[in-house]
């Protein structure tokens, strides 16, 4: 008999003399031995008493309101999915979830509720940290603190960019949050979370922290965690197991609307940071260079010769910015600013937005297989501005040879007035994509200013530098389509 056919009849022996020895389930009682090591067990899981009581205090809910007289007829809100659960579970309405359905009558100069939050205490004098979009749009905000006194609050300050923001009350006998070091934080252990989810005041809940530094694309990387959190949630304070902020409770993952087991905070540390400014001024100052950036794929990593993808890919130049003004060229990838490696192309708009207008940087750039250092001055970030679209010119057909046709390419010459008008220095033009071509995704329009990393002005050059390549091997093409720049890696078409 085999070992895994064994092991179901020696557990099914065994419980057959258990139950046949006794007669009863009275052998599965628990020794001495076996009571205590449970008992230890059970000591050794986490105990959020001590928390609750520390941290309770520094907790606030924020209640939004609106004139309506400012909004006129307003539509109905998620506001109206809060009062389905409370119906469901027989759960008394909290102050300030109401319907939003549109408004009758003529309009009044009446605040109504608008939304919930969460927020917590930063400093004895009043200041206190939540979520930019808890306090968005609203015309006046309500703190009620652990006490249960309320008080009015005034905005000093919020920052869409990293969804912080501080408000303040005037008030005596408040009770500040510890601020924990996050680069103690470890994946694994576990946190806390106290907020108002659903307005439901003080409601606590724990988890682990499921992972650090998690890029969802916004401009700072988050704290995942599992620890259930909901709506009304935003803006409260994610605490570790010394009683210290950690993070702020900012996102979840949802296909509902409600918690499925993924939120994201604010790392407490990004969020002081912001949270000084806005005391300071009112707003954040933060760098730019003037770049569009992409992400550097695998495929154009290996046929660039780099080792692994890194870096950020520059798809366009902005005109007259910190990084024209340092040579930058779409096509170029930033491998490093101020010495710090980009790993990610996240990584590059996080380091220049901390970098004060004004300074002096470097940037380590790969172009057409080599690396050369830029100064660059950094400027202040200004509201973005409207792509501007340059108009395509009319191609002027060129027969293609072998070389070209095994790639899936009909080109055509780019005039001196189309390249200027592109901001190129030369290039081909594509106005017909086949086979190869089109599965490694260019289009009609696109123009060629760099084969296998070398430049080209003319059809000839293109055929010139194909004839010169193993016609076996995928070949990578730079490409311009309109104002951006992209990297495409042409495999060739089998013979």
């Amino acid at each position: 008999m085999s070992a895994a056919r064994l092991r179901p009849s020696l557990q099914a022996l065994a419980l057959a003399a258990a139950f046949g020895a006794a007669g009863s389930l009275a052998l599965f009682t628990p020794t001495p031995s076996l009571a205590q090591a449970a008992a230890t067990n059970a000591r050794g899981l986490p105990d959020f008493t001590d928390l609750v009581d520390l941290v309770g205090p520094s907790v606030v809910n924020i209640r939004t309101l609106e004139r309506a007289a400012a909004r006129g007829n307003a539509e109905g809100g998620p506001d109206e999915e809060m009062l389905e659960f409370f119906r469901r579970f027989g759960i008394p309405i909290p102050p300030g979830v109401t319907p939003r359905g549109p408004r009758q009558g003529p309009p009044s100069d009446e605040a109504r509720p608008r939304g919930v939050g969460s927020g917590f205490v930063l400093s004895a004098d009043g200041f206190i940290m939540t979520n930019a979009h808890v306090v968005d749009g609203a015309d006046e905000l309500i703190v009620t603190l652990a006490d249960k006194r309320e008080f009015k609050a005034r905005i000093v300050g919020a920052d869409a960019r990293t969804d912080v923001a501080v408000v303040k009350i005037e008030a005596t006998g408040l009770v500040p949050v510890k601020v924990g070091d996050i680069n103690r934080l470890r994946v694994g252990e576990w946190v806390m979370a106290i907020g108002s989810p659903f307005g439901l005041e003080n409601t606590v809940t724990a988890g682990i922290v499921s992972a650090k530094q998690r890029d969802t694309g916004d401009y700072l990387p988050f704290i995942q965690t599992d620890v259930a959190i909901n709506p009304g949630n935003s803006g409260g304070p994610l605490i570790n197991m010394r009683g210290e902020v950690v993070g702020i409770n900012s996102q979840i993952y949802s296909r509902s609307g409600g918690f499925q087991g993924i939120s994201f905070a604010i790392p407490i540390d990004e969020a002081v940071r912001v949270s000084n400014e806005l005391r300071a001024s009112g707003r954040v100052t933060r760098g730019r260079i003037g770049v569009r950036i992409d992400q550097v794929g695998k495929e154009v990593a290996e046929s660039l010769g780099m080792a692994q993808p890194k870096g950020a890919l520059v798809r366009g130049v902005e005109p007259d910015s910190p990084a024209a003004k340092a040579g930058v060229e779409p096509g170029d990838i930033i491998l490093k600013f101020d010495g710090k490696e980009i790993d990610k192309s996240v990584d590059l708009p996080r380091l220049v937005g901390n970098t004060k207008p004004g300074t002096r940087s470097t940037m380590t750039v790969l172009r057409r297989g080599s690396q050369r250092e830029l100064n660059v001055v950094i400027a202040e970030l200004e509201p973005e501005r409207p792509e501007a679209r340059a108009a395509a010119p009319e191609p002027k057909p060129v027969p293609s040879n072998n070389a070209t046709q095994s790639l899936g390419l009909t080109l055509a010459e780019l005039g001196a007035d189309d390249a200027k008008a592109l901001k190129v220095k030369g290039g081909v033009r594509v106005i017909g994509v086949a086979g190869p071509a089109t599965r490694a995704g260019l289009r009609e329009g696109d123009v060629i200013v760099a084969v296998a990393n070398t430049e080209v002005s003319s059809v000839k050059d293109v055929e010139a530098v194909l004839a010169k390549l193993d016609k076996s091997k995928p070949v990578n093409l730079l490409l311009r389509r309109g104002e951006w720049a992209q990297y495409a890696v042409v495999r060739p078409q089998a013979r």
